[in-house]
């Protein structure tokens, strides 16, 4: 290996707050990449996205979330609706149950668990990779 293989990749960011975390590492929040692509937790959605993608291969499990992480995130504000709307509870929590049941059934077929189960962050990115999925990028 020559010295021109060791060249040290130079990344800039634009940090809005860092956390350090128990494990002494520290998470950039809300940082831009210089590329414009945004870092959660010192990793690119981009990157996140591909190591969610890479555990929803299966088109079984792919769908259930096509159609489970929607419900999930349309049911959360609808929550907030239950103290002033009457009666409106079995909307928002027939939705959530659903939706994560599809999930688990998905990752059933998949044979693999889902990545939530190895790092919570994985809540975060769920709604974006299917995003991505709809614009075809996933």
């Amino acid at each position: 290996m020559t010295n021109q293989d060791k060249t040290p990749t130079l990344v800039v960011v634009r940090v809005d707050h860092m956390l350090a975390s128990s494990e002494g590492r520290a998470y950039l929040v809300g940082a831009t990449a210089a590329s414009g692509g945004i870092v959660f937790a010192g990793r690119s959605w981009e990157e996140w996205i591909i190591q969610y993608g890479g555990s929803h291969k299966h088109p079984l499990n792919r769908f259930c979330h096509t159609l489970g992480i929607p419900l999930i995130a349309i049911s959360l504000p609808l929550f907030l609706a239950i103290p002033f709307v009457r009666g409106i509870w079995a909307i928002p929590t027939t939705m959530f149950v659903i939706g994560w049941g599809l999930q688990f059934l998905g990752h059933a077929v998949e044979g693999k668990p889902p990545e939530l189960f190895r790092d919570w962050r994985f809540l975060f990115v769920g709604l974006r990779w299917w995003f991505a999925k709809l614009r075809g990028r996933a």
